[in-house]
C-alpha cells in the first residue's frame, strides 16, 4: 500500500518548483504561468486531503528530523530541521493549499487585464507565498517556523506593491515590511531565549522546549532551565512567550500593530484573498497554536493574548462601520476576527480557536473574491456609494457573497455561527470560574457581534441592493466561470463548514457534535492516532490545569442564543438604517466620532510621531553621543598613540652608537631610579 507521507515533501516543494519554473520560462508558458501554479497547488490540496484521510483512519502522526542544523554539547544546542504532520498541520495543509488553489484559479479572471505587464511577477511570487505558508505549517521547530515566518512576509511585501508603479502600493508594501518586522524583532530575540534556555526549538517529541517546560513546572518532575536577569522558571517563561507573541500580533494585525493591515488592499484583490484568509495574516495565530502547551504554562501571557483579542475584536469593528470602500471594511473585518481568534486562545478555548480559524478562511476568502469579482465588473470602482442594484445583475456574486456576509455575521446555521459561539463559550467558561480578564474579553467579543453584522450588511446593502447609483453599477462588466467557481465553493463550504463541530447542540447530539474537538485530541475513525498523539505535542486540551484555569460547566444554548441575537440586533440595525432604493449615509451623523473612526483613532499618525518625532530625534541624540563621546575617547586613545609614536620614531636612526649611547643612558637612568628608590642617596 502507498504510504502518503512519502509525498508529504512535496506539499511544499511543489509549489516551490513552480515559482523557479515561472519565474524563469513564465513568458512563454500558458498564462504566463497561471496554469503551473493551479495544477501545483492543487497537487498540494489533493496530498493535503489524503494526509487527513490516513490521520482520521488511525494513521500515524508523521514527525520525520530531515537534516541536523546544529548539535554539539560545546555549544548546548540541538536542533534538527524536519516535518511534524499531526492532526492540525494537516488541517491548517488543507485549507492554505485550498485557498491558494482557488485564489490561483481566480486570478486567470481577475488578472486577465493587467495584460502582459507583470503577470509571471505576479504568479511565481504567488507560489512563492503559497511554498513559504505550507514549510512554515509543517516546521518541526521554532528557527525553522522563523525562518518561514519571514519569507512569508517578505513574499506579501512583493504582493501588496505588484503595482508598484503607482503611488500607493509601494507605500503600503513597505509599511507592511517594517510594522510586520518591528513585532518580528521580539519574535527573532524570544527564538533565541528558547535555545538559550531548553537548547532545542523542537516543537515535538520528548524533549521539545514545550514538553522541557511542562516537566520544569511540574512538581512531579526533577526537570531544570536556564533562566536569565535574575528571573524565576515561571516568569522567564512568561517572558519567552510574550517575546514570541511580538511577532505574533505584528503579523496577525493584533493593536497595535494592525495599522498595515488595512494599507495592504492596495495588492491585487486576490492576493487580499490569501493574506486574510491562509497565509500571512493566519501565520501568527497558528504559531500560538503550534506551541500553544508553552502558553498554557503562563496565565499571565494567556490574559495578555485574551485582552489583546477581545479589545482588537471590538475595536477594528468600529472602523468598519465607517468605511466607503468594500476592501477596507473586509480589511477591519479580517483585524476583528483574528481578534476573536486571540481571544479564544488567551481564554483556555484551544478548539473555538482552530475552529474559527478554520470557517473564517472560508468565509473571508469568499468575501475577498466577491469583492474583487465586484470591484472588476465596476471597473476598479470600489467605493460602496457607487455601487447598487448589483443583485440582480450579478446573480452568483450577490448569493455568494450573501453567504459569506451571513457566516462573518454568525447567524445561524452558517459556518460562522458555531465558530464564534464556540469562541465566545470557551472563554465565558473560564471566564465565571474567577478569571475577570477573560470576562472583559467576553464583553469586547460580545460587543462586537453586534457592530460585525451591522457593518457586514450595510456592506451588502449598499453594494447590492437598492437602485444602481451609477452608470457602471447599471450596465457592470460580466465576469467568467474561473471567477464564478471559486466562489460557488466556498459558498457552499460556508453555509455546511460549521458541522465539524456543533457545539452549541451539543446536549441533543452528544460527543459526536465535536468532531473537531475529537480530531484535536487525536482520537480517529479507528481509535487513538498511532505512535504520538496530538495531545503529546501540545498538552493543549488538558491545558487548563497548566494556567491555573478551571472550567465553569454551562449550557452553550444560553450564550449561543445570546449570541445569535445580538447578531440579529446588528442585522436589524442594518436593515432599518442601510435597505432602500436611496440609502442615507446615516454614519455622517456620528459627526467628530465619525472623523476619528475614518481616521483610525489616529493611530497612523502616532505611529509616524513616534518614528519621526521621538524615536528620529533620540536615534540622533545617540548617533551624537557615539560620535562625540565613544568615537572620541577611541579616537582620542588613538592619536595620543599616533603622536608618540611618532616622536619615538625620530629615534630610529639606524646609527649603531646611538642605539648603544641610548642603552647607557637607559641603564644609568634606572640604577638611578632604584637608588632613590632604595634609599641609596
Amino acid at each position: 500500500m502507498v504510504d502518503v507521507f512519502n509525498f508529504v515533501e512535496a506539499i511544499a516543494l511543489v509549489p516551490l518548483a513552480s515559482f523557479v519554473l515561472v519565474l524563469l520560462l513564465g513568458d512563454r508558458m500558458p498564462k504566463k504561468g497561471a496554469i503551473s501554479g493551479i495544477a501545483a497547488t492543487g497537487f498540494s490540496l489533493a496530498i493535503s486531503l489524503w494526509v487527513v484521510l490516513d490521520l482520521a483512519m488511525g494513521g500515524e502522526v508523521y514527525h520525520e528530523e530531515l537534516f541536523t542544523f546544529v548539535a554539539g554539547d560545546d555549544v548546548g544546542v540541538e536542533l534538527m530541521f524536519g516535518l511534524l504532520i499531526d492532526p492540525l498541520a494537516a488541517l491548517m495543509l488543507t485549507i492554505v493549499s485550498l485557498i491558494a488553489f482557488l485564489v490561483h484559479l481566480f486570478s486567470l479572471g481577475y488578472m486577465n487585464d493587467e495584460g502582459e505587464i507583470g503577470l509571471r511577477r505576479y504568479y511565481a511570487s504567488l507560489s512563492l507565498f503559497t511554498f513559504s505558508m505550507l514549510a512554515f505549517v509543517y516546521s518541526n521547530n521554532l528557527l525553522m517556523a522563523f525562518m518561514f515566518f519571514e519569507l512569508v512576509g517578505l513574499c506579501s511585501f512583493l504582493l501588496i506593491g505588484f503595482w508598484f508603479r503607482d503611488d500607493g502600493p509601494p507605500s503600503a508594501a513597505k509599511k507592511a515590511f517594517l510594522v510586520t518586522r518591528f513585532g518580528d524583532y521580539f519574535f527573532l530575540v524570544g527564538v533565541v531565549a528558547v535555545l538559550g534556555t531548553f537548547g532545542t526549538a523542537a516543537f515535538a517529541g520528548e524533549h521539545s522546549f514545550i514538553i522541557e517546560a511542562t516537566h520544569v513546572l511540574d512538581p512531579s518532575h526533577s526537570g531544570e532551565m536556564n533562566t536569565f536577569f535574575g528571573l524565576g522558571e515561571q516568569a522567564w517563561i512568561t517572558v519567552i512567550a510574550l517575546l514570541v507573541l511580538g511577532g505574533v500580533v505584528g503579523k496577525s494585525a493584533q493593536f497595535p500593530l494592525h495599522t498595515w493591515l488595512p494599507d495592504a488592499m492596495e495588492g491585487p484583490t486576490p492576493v487580499s484573498a490569501l493574506i486574510h484568509a491562509a497565509t500571512m495574516v493566519a501565520a501568527g495565530v497558528y504559531l500560538v497554536m503550534r506551541m500553544y502547551g508553552f502558553y498554557a504554562l503562563s496565565p499571565t501571557a494567556l490574559s495578555i493574548i485574551a485582552l489583546i483579542g477581545g479589545f482588537t475584536a471590538f475595536f477594528a469593528a468600529t472602523m468598519a462601520l465607517v468605511k466607503q470602500e468594500l476592501k477596507q471594511v473586509l480589511a477591519y473585518s479580517t483585524v476583528s476576527q483574528y481578534g476573536y481568534m486571540m481571544l479564544a486562545l488567551g481564554g483556555g478555548g484551544y478548539v473555538g480557536a482552530v475552529f474559527h480559524l478554520t470557517t473564517h478562511a472560508i468565509f473571508k476568502a469568499l468575501l475577498f473574491l466577491g469583492a474583487g469579482a465586484v470591484i472588476i465588473a465596476m471597473h476598479h470602482n470600489e467605493n460602496m456609494w457607487d455601487m447598487g442594484g448589483l443583485k440582480s445583475r450579478m446573480p452568483v456574486t450577490y448569493w455568494t457573497f450573501l453567504f459569506g456576509s451571513l457566516a462573518l455575521a454568525g447567524i445561524f446555521p452558517f459556518a460562522g455561527f458555531w465558530s464564534k459561539d464556540e469562541v465566545l463559550l470557551e472563554t465565558l467558561q473560564h471566564g465565571l470560574s474567577g478569571e475577570p480578564i477573560l470576562l472583559v474579553g467576553y464583553g469586547f467579543g460580545a460587543a462586537a457581534v453586534v457592530l460585525t453584522a451591522l457593518y457586514t450588511f450595510r456592506m451588502v446593502f449598499l453594494t447590492f441592493h437598492g437602485d444602481p447609483r451609477t452608470e457602471t453599477a447599471e450596465d457592470p462588466e460580466p465576469i467568467g466561470w474561473n471567477m464564478k467557481f471559486p466562489l460557488v465553493v466556498l459558498g457552499v463550504l460556508s453555509a455546511v463548514a460549521g458541522v465539524i463541530n456543533l457545539g452549541a447542540i451539543k446536549e441533543f447530539i452528544g460527543e459526536d457534535a465535536l468532531f473537531l474537538k475529537k480530531w484535536l485530541e487525536g482520537k480517529t475513525l479507528d481509535g487513538e492516532l498511532g505512535s504520538l498523539s496530538a495531545k503529546e505535542y501540545h498538552h493543549i486540551l488538558e491545558s487548563d490545569y497548566a494556567a491555573g484555569y478551571e472550567v465553569t460547566e454551562i449550557s452553550p444554548l444560553g450564550p449561543g442564543a445570546l449570541a445569535l441575537v445580538l447578531a440579529l440586533i446588528g442585522l436589524g440595525g442594518a436593515v432599518a438604517l442601510y435597505r432602500g432604493s436611496e440609502p442615507t449615509p446615516h454614519m455622517t451623523k456620528l459627526g467628530r466620532v465619525r472623523t476619528l473612526l475614518m481616521n483610525n483613532y489616529y493611530l497612523d499618525e502616532f505611529q509616524v510621531w513616534l518614528a519621526t518625532g521621538l524615536t528620529a530625534p533620540l536615534a540622533r541624540a545617540a548617533n551624537k553621543f557615539d560620535q562625540s563621546g565613544i568615537d572620541g575617547v577611541v579616537n582620542g586613545t588613538g592619536s595620543v598613540s599616533m603622536f608618540t609614536g611618532q616622536r619615538f620614531r625620530k629615534i630610529q636612526t639606524g646609527i649603531v652608537t646611538n642605539y648603544a649611547a641610548l642603552l647607557t643612558m637607559g641603564l644609568v637612568l634606572l640604577l638611578l631610579v632604584f637608588a632613590l628608590m632604595g634609599g641609596w642617596f
